[in-house]
C-alpha cells in the first residue's frame, strides 16, 4: 500500500497580486512608465489638447513624478516597511484599496480632465493613504530613523499640492517650486536608500565571490553627501536657478562621486543587478555636475540636467531595484534575466539620447525624443515581459508573499 506524503509547506493562494505591495505596484510602473510617455507625445504633437492652465511640461513633468515615480516607491516602501519591523505587510483589501486610488489618481490626470478639481482631490489622497498604511507598523517597531520616509511622503503631496494650485488657475510659479520639491524629495529617497542598498548589496555579492576588496562603510562623507542634498532641494525650491543652487549642485556632486567612489563599482561589471544601481547612482553625480556647469558656467549642455536626473537617475534605479526585489521576493535567484540586462542597456541609451536631444536642431530634436521615447518604451517593455510572469504568479517556493 503507497503511502501518502504530506507537503508541510503551506500553499500559496493562487491569486497572489494584491498579497504583498511590490507585485501590484512593480507591475504598475512597468506598464505606466511607457503609457506615460506615449501619451505625453500625443500632447507635445497636439493631437491630444491640455485644458486650462496645464502647462505641457508641467503635465509631463507630475505624471511620470506622481504616476511612474510614486507607483515604484510605493511598491518598494510597502515591501521595505515589513522587513524593517519585522511586521505583516499591507495585503488583501487594503492593499486593493491603495492600488485602486492611485489608478483613479492617473485617470483624473489624463488629460481630458487634469483640471478638475475631483481629480485634484483624488490624486492628493494617494500619498496620505500610503503614509498611514505604513506610518502604524513604523511607530510600533520604534523605527524612529525609517519615519522620516513619513515626512518625505507628505513633502510630495506637498510639491502634488503646487501643481494643481496653479492648474487651477489659483497661483502663478507654483508649479515650478512643485517640480522642484518633489524631484527634491526623490532624489533624497534615492541617496538615503541607495546609500543603504548599493554598499551592502556590493559587499554581500564580493564576499559571496570570495573577493576581499572593502567596500566603504557609513562615514562623514555619506553625511555631508545627505546634508548637501537637503541644502540643494531648499534652495531649489526657494532661489532656483541662482549662484547658489550651482555652487551646491557642486558641492553635492563632488560628496556623490566621493561616496560612490568608495563602493567599488569597478568590481560590479560581472552581475547586471550590481552595476546597473551603481550606474544609477552614477547619474546623480552627473546631473548635479550638468547642473553646476550650467548655472555656474552657462554651458548649454547644463541645461539638460533635470532629465540626466530624472530619465537617468530615477529610472535606473527605479528599474534595478524592480527587478532585483521582484526576483527576491518570489523566491528566485539573483541572478538577471539575460533581457533584463539588454532593458539595462536600452534605459542608459534612452537617458543619453534624452539629454543629447534639446543640444540638437529643432527637427533633429522631434527624432531624438522619438528615439528616445522608443528605447524607454522597450527598456520597460522587457520589463514587463520578464517581470510580470512573476508578480502575477505565487513565489517559486512555494513561501505565502
Amino acid at each position: 500500500m503507497a503511502v501518502q506524503t504530506v507537503d508541510p509547506r503551506p500553499s500559496a493562494p493562487p491569486f497572489v497580486v494584491f498579497q504583498y505591495g511590490f507585485r501590484p505596484f512593480f507591475l504598475l510602473a512597468g506598464l505606466s512608465a511607457p503609457a506615460l510617455v506615449a501619451i505625453w507625445l500625443l500632447v507635445l504633437t497636439g493631437a491630444l489638447p491640455l485644458p486650462g492652465d496645464v502647462a505641457p511640461m508641467s503635465w509631463h513633468a507630475h505624471e511620470m513624478l506622481f504616476g511612474f515615480a510614486s507607483a515604484a516607491i510605493a511598491g518598494f516602501l510597502l515591501t521595505a516597511v515589513p522587513s524593517w519591523t519585522g511586521t505583516s505587510a499591507l495585503a488583501g483589501r487594503p492593499l486593493a484599496a491603495l492600488v485602486a486610488l492611485w489608478l483613479a489618481g492617473r485617470i483624473a490626470s489624463l488629460p481630458p480632465f487634469a483640471d478638475g478639481w475631483g481629480a485634484t482631490v483624488v490624486d492628493l489622497a494617494f500619498f496620505p493613504a500610503l503614509g498611514a498604511a505604513l506610518a502604524m507598523p513604523l511607530l510600533r517597531a520604534g523605527k524612529w530613523r525609517n519615519t522620516a520616509f513619513l515626512l518625505l511622503l507628505g513633502l510630495m503631496t506637498v510639491g502634488n499640492l503646487l501643481f494643481r494650485l496653479e492648474w487651477h488657475g489659483l497661483t502663478s510659479g507654483t508649479q515650478a517650486q512643485g517640480i522642484a520639491l518633489v524631484t527634491g524629495v526623490v532624489l533624497m529617497m534615492i541617496a538615503v536608500i541607495g546609500g543603504r542598498i548599493v554598499p551592502a548589496f556590493t559587499r554581500n555579492a564580493l564576499r559571496a565571490r570570495g573577493d576581499t576588496t572593502e567596500v566603504g562603510s557609513p562615514s562623514a562623507v555619506d553625511t555631508l553627501a545627505l546634508a548637501l542634498t537637503v541644502a540643494v532641494i531648499a534652495v531649489d525650491v526657494f532661489l532656483p536657478a541662482s549662484a547658489m543652487a550651482g555652487v551646491l549642485a557642486l558641492a553635492a556632486a563632488s560628496a556623490h562621486a566621493v561616496r560612490l567612489a568608495r563602493w567599488r563599482s569597478d568590481r560590479t561589471l560581472h552581475d547586471p543587478l550590481l552595476w546597473i544601481l551603481h550606474v544609477g547612482y552614477g547619474w546623480i553625480v552627473v546631473a548635479l555636475g550638468l547642473k553646476a556647469a550650467w548655472l555656474l558656467g552657462d554651458a548649454a549642455v547644463g541645461a539638460t540636467w533635470l532629465h540626466a536626473l530624472t530619465a537617468g537617475a530615477f529610472a535606473t534605479m527605479i528599474l534595478g531595484v524592480m527587478s532585483r526585489a521582484a526576483l527576491g521576493h518570489t523566491g528566485r535567484k539573483l541572478v538577471a534575466p539575460r533581457a533584463t540586462a539588454v532593458g539595462y542597456v536600452l534605459l542608459t541609451l534612452a537617458a543619453l539620447v534624452r539629454i543629447a536631444a534639446p543640444l540638437l536642431s529643432s527637427v533633429n530634436y522631434a527624432d531624438g525624443l522619438a528615439v528616445a521615447g522608443v528605447l524607454w518604451t522597450l527598456a520597460f517593455g522587457l520589463f514587463v515581459l520578464d517581470y510580470a510572469p512573476m508578480l502575477l504568479r505565487p513565489r517559486v517556493d512555494g513561501r505565502p508573499g
